[in-house]
């Protein structure tokens, strides 16, 4: 199992849909997020993507001195960028990071929003474009380590004699991932990448996705990894985080519910309608499984719903999703630097980790906790003092 966190490049926050509570989301509190995820054991962070975000590849290239051994999952954006550049720009960060280098391919869900970018295509051809994209930067990092050349002429691009002179780090290529929901990213799933991932849908919902994704991709004799994304809210009781659940939307009022409602109704993207689906923009019907709480999503895009509850329930939903074939968890929470610690801290312990040693065990550099009393090492198994009646 392995878990990921979240930079937030688009904003930060105690609570949602208000600027109460909010932060600067500078470098410096960039550095600190990825500083702790490394230093905590997490396997790497998503870096998000689009208008509302900084670059990810140069928030990304600009963490990299600054971590050990976190891995960045960044953006691939067919119609944005040429893939012989996106190639290029793979490998140099892959060696510049020593093999830390994971790209999401984002064909994107508001035409709104890529026509700004410059892309005028409907659903339909941007998978198209996508698909020709992604095998023209495959081809080019794969033959890169034998110094080959790649000629492509396809409906939507080409390529004459591409060639990458200096290779990445990992073979053949950086670990490409992806997820949609439509039939057309489903077909893309299963011919061209390495990890599919969905949204955190209810456990029956990411089953059958999962099941028509693999049949798909074994029909082409490919094999895949499964991740999900996912926000969360633990605390040490469940009781403390369903309220902390409710604190998160203090704030969100009807019109502004009603009005990222209306924008997300007007995207193409299969996933961000079923995401809306869940709720559709009613607070009352959060809970749209056992501890799974859709009310990130009433006003935030993509990924809208979160885990809630005490350590070992967060944990048991978590491995009713591992159950279903997913290995690889990207989870976030607001405040993101704080709930990045806490979760490694209530959570870690009870997965199969191998981060569980390091959160567990005292190092040979220093106390693991506050020396008590100037004197001796807490024991963690010790009970409260009971102060007499």
């Amino acid at each position: 199992m392995k878990i990921f966190w979240f930079i937030p490049t688009h904003g930060d926050s105690r609570y949602l849909g208000t600027s109460k509570g909010a932060r600067v989301v500078d470098h410096a509190y960039m550095k600190q997020i990825a500083v702790a995820v490394d230093n905590l054991g997490y396997e790497g962070v998503l870096i998000p993507t689009g208008r509302s975000c900084e670059d990810p590849w140069l928030t990304a290239a600009s963490l990299i001195d600054a971590t050990k051994k976190l891995k960045f999952l960044v953006a691939l954006r067919p119609g944005v960028t040429t893939p012989a550049l996106a190639a290029r720009m793979a490998a140099t960060f892959d060696r510049l990071s020593g093999g830390r280098v994971l790209l999401n391919l984002v064909t994107g869900g508001d035409e709104q929003e890529l026509k700004g970018d410059g892309v005028y295509e409907d659903h339909a051809t941007r998978y198209k474009t996508a698909n020709e994209y992604t095998t023209i930067w495959r081809e080019i990092l794969t033959r890169s380590h034998t110094g080959e050349s790649y000629t492509f002429h396809g409906e939507r691009l080409s390529v004459d004699d591409a060639k990458l002179l200096y290779p990445p780090v990992q073979q053949p290529y950086p670990p490409l991932w992806f997820g949609g929901s439509s039939d057309d990213a489903i077909e893309l799933a299963a011919s061209q990448v390495d990890t599919y991932l969905t949204w955190g849908e209810p456990p029956a919902a990411v089953k059958e996705k999962i099941a028509v994704v693999k049949a798909r991709a074994e029909a082409k004799g490919r094999e895949l990894n499964y991740g999900i994304r996912l926000h969360v809210i633990v605390r040490e009781t469940n009781a403390e985080a369903w309220q902390a659940a409710e604190e998160l939307i203090q704030y969100v009022d009807d019109a502004t519910i009603q009005a990222a409602q209306a924008k997300f109704k007007s995207m193409d993207s299969i996933g961000q309608r079923r995401m809306a689906e869940l709720h559709n923009g009613d607070r009352t019907k959060l809970e749209v499984s056992p501890n799974l709480w859709a009310g990130v999503g009433l006003v935030r895009g993509g990924a809208g719903t979160a885990l809630v509850g005490d350590p070992e329930t967060v944990a048991a939903r978590i491995q009713e999703y591992a159950d279903l074939g997913i290995n690889t968890f990207i989870f976030s929470g607001y405040p993101h630097l704080e709930e990045s610690i806490r979760f490694a801290e209530l959570v870690f312990p009870l997965l199969p980790l191998e981060t569980q040693q390091k959160l567990t065990q005292p190092n040979l550099t220093g106390p693991f906790g506050e020396i008590v009393a100037n004197n001796y090492t807490p024991d963690e198994n010790k009970k409260p003092i009971q102060e007499p009646a």
